[in-house]
């Protein structure tokens, strides 16, 4: 079991990859490690911030995908439809762009920390984008 520590704004959350349900984007993302971006608050999916990632190519299909992620089930967007992106669900959330309802990778649970995700939500919403740092522990 691969272990992440991920640091948004000033928390801390500690997350789990999810090698057994979707190995080639968990080892795709390894791969990028460590991987530091910003976050923005999400337009159509609801209660989430993301990372937009544009033309990038993971080289990944869809694995162990959903289109409704519980509060700390981190997505990967491979790309198709819409731009390639990361989703941090930090409530209620439905994925989707403005091309219509979307599938992401789960690849990434949150194990410690979930309960301030709401706040993460909201300091993104009300603050704007914040650093991110995606490391392995």
């Amino acid at each position: 079991m691969t272990n992440l520590k991920i640091t948004a704004g000033e928390i801390i959350f500690k997350a789990r990859l999810e090698e057994e349900n979707a190995p080639k984007t968990c080892s795709a993302f390894l791969k990028l490690l460590p991987f530091k971006n910003k976050i923005i608050h999400v337009r159509w999916s609801g209660e989430a911030v993301w990372i937009p990632l544009g033309d990038f190519n993971l080289g990944i299909g869809y694995e162990n995908h959903t289109s409704h992620p519980s509060k700390g089930e981190i997505l990967l967007y491979p790309g198709g439809i819409s731009e390639t992106e990361i989703l941090i669900p930090y409530g209620s959330a439905c994925f989707s762009s403005k091309m219509g309802q979307l599938a992401g990778n789960h690849f990434l649970t949150i194990t410690e920390g979930k309960e301030k995700l709401p706040e993460l939500g909201k300091k993104v919403l009300w603050e704007g984008a914040q650093d991110i740092l995606f490391e392995k522990i």
